[in-house]
């Protein structure tokens, strides 16, 4: 890993700056050949000077990062420059000159785990920063980034290291009648561990929600006011509206964003038995989008009732409350006057979200991970009270350490690793 390897780490484009960046040892040697700086190179300082592109020159600064006291843990330079691509890939080719070969998708990052400077969790966290869509999915990729997960599933991995000496004592030393005393302080160890793998599997469909939204289905009948409801919480006119019943034939949809959160709202056709090819069309979206909502908003008319998935939160509003008032919704509110939209959006953020957790399960291997660890805890702990032998039992107890380290990276296999970094950009 000590090769020299570059990359342009800004987004590619015109702007006020570029960074180019060199990693590995030999990575100050460069930079002194190429930038105009004659004095010592403290680390972690910004020199101004001429940055020597072969064909062409350009006035930026240059940073020095001691090794280990960098991002990847090398000695890594940057050159910072004028906006641009063809001033930026000037000076990457320069490097590439002088000895620096080019960096493949997310190298810098790898050779930054791969040198103890952040656990594989914290790198998926980095990742989730820069494609956040919202607030909370920059939260929660931070809380990723700074190694919250990674401390928690640790901390449980120390617990399952305890467990395994207890285990490994009732083995060597049979004799010594270990086991009663043992294998109660063992079991309730176990079910301990199992309750925070619990808590944990259940912030997963939390997180699912901060990374790709909280999907809302707005249905009802025609002419309930959806269409209303949706210009009015978007804060313009996104759905035509009209007295004429069917004018909403496909979805209609737009992003909110409540306390962070982003809620993809889906203006739907109105439920009713129709006889018109194109909008029964549109009524069977209407019924697939509520299939896949993640809460539905079922604005209510007299005399209409639905059928929802019971398992999917429904919230009930009665619309047009400047019109008359209805006592059997969870809200009232009117789209024309604003009364009870704030309401709404509470009960909207309460129903459709309304977790709040310092870790959260947002990678899907991260899920599966703490679910085969809590797997093999449930079987230990079977496995002890049954009175087994603890050979037995010893095996469920590594395999759920083991789970719990692919997290960290600890125990992650290489191909892991790999696909976990080719879905970086160059330069990251």
């Amino acid at each position: 890993m000590e090769d020299l390897i570059s990359a342009i780490s800004t987004a590619s484009g015109r702007g006020g700056v570029a960074i180019v960046r060199v990693s590995g040892t030999g990575a100050l040697a460069l930079a002194k050949k190429m930038f105009s700086h004659k004095g010592e190179y403290l680390p972690n300082m910004l020199y101004p000077g001429e940055i020597d592109c072969g064909s062409f020159r350009d006035y930026g600064m240059c940073v020095y990062f001691r090794a280990p006291k960098s991002f990847t843990g090398e000695e890594v330079v940057e050159f910072h420059c004028h906006g641009g691509q063809e001033i930026a890939r000037g000076i990457l080719k320069k490097t590439f000159s002088l000895g620096a070969r080019a960096a493949q998708r997310g190298e810098f990052t790898k050779r930054a785990f791969l040198n103890g400077k952040l656990s594989l969790s914290a790198a998926e966290g980095m990742a989730e920063m820069i494609n956040a869509e919202s607030l909370s999915q920059i939260r929660a990729g931070y809380s990723l980034y700074t190694e919250s997960l990674t401390d928690e599933g640790k901390r449980l991995q120390a617990v399952l290291q305890t467990c395994l000496a207890s285990i490994d004592a009732d083995v060597d030393y049979p004799e010594e009648d270990l086991n009663a005393d043992s294998r109660i302080e063992l079991s309730e160890k176990l079910k301990d561990t199992a309750q925070s793998l619990e808590n944990l599997l259940k912030t997963y469909r939390a997180g699912k929600k901060i990374r790709t939204g909280v999907t809302v289905a707005l249905c009802g009948a025609p002419n309930a006011g959806k269409s209303s409801l949706l210009n009015a919480l978007l804060g313009y006119e996104k759905a035509i509206v009209s007295d004429e019943a069917g004018t909403t034939r496909d979805l209609v949809e737009g992003n909110l964003e409540i306390k962070g959160v982003l809620f993809r709202l889906v203006d739907t056709a109105g439920l009713r038995e129709s006889d018109h090819a194109i909008e029964r069309e549109g009524i069977r979206r209407a019924e697939k989008a509520i299939a896949a909502a993640d809460v539905i908003v079922y604005l209510k008319e007299d005399g209409e009732d639905f059928a929802f998935p019971a398992d999917t939160p429904c919230i009930t509003v009665g619309a047009k409350c400047d019109l008359k008032r209805r006592n059997d919704c969870d809200v009232v509110l009117s789209s024309l006057t604003g009364e009870g939209l704030e309401a709404f959006r509470e009960l909207l953020y309460s129903r459709g979200y309304g977790q709040e957790s310092d870790v959260f399960l947002l990678e899907e291997r991260h899920y599966r991970a703490v679910k085969d660890a809590a797997e093999a805890v449930s079987a230990a702990r079977s496995a002890v009270e049954s009175g087994l032998p603890a050979e037995l039992y010893a095996e469920d107890v590594k395999r759920a350490w083991e789970s719990l380290g692919t997290i960290s990276g600890e125990t992650a296999s290489e191909t892991v690793i790999t696909e976990i970094f080719e879905k970086f950009c160059v330069g990251k």
